[in-house]
């Protein structure tokens, strides 16, 4: 969204810029826009007990209907910038994210507002009517691009849209970044998630955590037990994150009990910019969140992926460390301490690599919006809008 945002109003500044996301409040603060919440229900479900929360949420997916309606036809132009909008990589519901989306694509056909969804991720979901909605969206969109190639290769290709779907890297390419220096070598910054697999291991989840949780926690004990420091970091503003930083510091001060506790410390994040100030003092990443591993390759660093998607693959393929990557629902510590002495002992060979990669991710970003512009931004138009969308 700040890449989007800083381009509209470098690009269009005579543009009326609003949003509708599921953090309103947090965007009249930061950015000055003026905001209201993407579902009914997140205004008035806290003021009920739970069985009336839950009626609440259901008359709100009636009600969202018309709200949704209205608000976008007030628009000449919907921007939903960037992420997995089209994904079920993470645990989510049909009602949830899918039918939002559904409804202002939907919305924006028969209204006529032009609805870009720029440079989001997609993959192949196997949930019949989540499939259905995210199809639906992409197909009356008059704008799509994909983030990776795997993203468009698994939406099908056919729709009324204005253009040919197209693959541009992650909007997050386009964020300024200030100062590359390479960190200390011998502070290592870890980014966890709450993470219980994905909306294919519903079964599972309990199982992921903790293998994840136990994983994660030998490493950093490693990674102490040889005289290094780690900065602990998340890439959510739920709280969902920072239980698991909690958790996984008293794990490891139980494990190591002697340990200063300056050498394990938590950074708060609460925007992209926070979290690239968190990782900056540190020389190599390891991280969970698809955006943290973005974070730290905008800034340069050697970083190895905890993935849980092929989009974490593709990343680092695209960025020469394909050789760094493990999936996050089996992780082998014994592998992860290999990768890392050896990304570690090629960091001076792999940051030349990593900000040629960068500086030709960012050309491809600003080549969208150039191309964006032209074909979304007539004269006429007066208004346009950017949305934030968050499953």
């Amino acid at each position: 969204m700040e890449s989007a945002l800083g381009y509209l109003r470098s690009a269009h500044p005579e543009a009326i810029i609003d949003a509708m996301c599921t953090g309103p409040d947090r965007l009249r603060v930061a950015y000055g826009l003026d905001a209201i919440p993407l579902f009914w229900y997140l205004k008035h479900e806290r003021r009920f007990l739970r069985p009336a929360a839950v009626a609440i949420k259901g008359l709100g997916k009636v009600i969202d209907i018309v709200r949704i309606a209205s608000w976008v036809r007030r628009h000449d132009i919907v921007v939903v910038p960037g992420m997995g909008v089209l994904e079920t990589t993470l645990p989510l519901r049909a009602l949830g994210a899918p039918y939002a989306m559904f409804l202002l694509c939907l919305s924006g056909r028969l209204s006529r507002t032009r609805v870009a969804l720029v440079s989001v991720g997609a993959n192949v979901i196997k949930q019949p009517l989540i499939r259905w909605l995210y199809r639906s969206a992409a197909w009356l969109a008059c704008y799509v691009s994909y983030r990776d190639a795997g993203s468009l290769e698994a939406m099908p290709r056919r729709g009324a849209g204005i253009t040919r779907p197209r693959v541009y890297p992650d909007l997050a390419f386009g964020i300024p970044v200030g100062s590359q220096e390479p960190g200390d070598e011998q502070i290592v910054g870890v980014g966890v998630m709450d993470f219980h697999g994905t909306n294919d291991n519903r079964d599972q989840a309990d199982q992921i955590y903790a293998s994840y949780i136990a994983a994660v926690t030998d490493f950093i004990v490693w990674l102490t037990d040889t005289g290094r420091s780690v900065r602990l970091f998340i890439g959510d503003t739920k709280g969902c994150d920072e239980r698991v930083v909690d958790e996984v510091l008293t794990r490891v001060l139980a494990r190591r009990p002697e340990l200063d506790r300056g050498r394990v410390t938590a950074v708060p994040a609460s925007s992209f910019g926070d979290l690239m100030e968190a990782m900056e003092p540190a020389a190599t990443i390891v991280a969970t969140r698809y955006h943290n591993v973005i974070c730290a390759l905008r800034l340069g660093k050697p970083t190895i992926s905890l993935g849980y998607a092929a989009k974490h693959e593709a990343l680092m393929s695209e960025m020469g460390l394909a050789a760094y990557c493990q999936d996050a629902r089996a992780l082998d510590v014994d592998r992860l301490i290999k990768q890392f002495a050896d990304i570690e002992s090629r960091s001076a060979q792999l940051r030349p690599i990593i900000a040629e990669r960068n500086e030709a991710l960012a050309r491809e970003v600003a080549e969208q919006f150039r191309y964006m512009s032209a074909l979304l931004f007539p004269r006429s138009a007066q208004k346009t809008t950017t949305v934030e969308m968050k499953s």
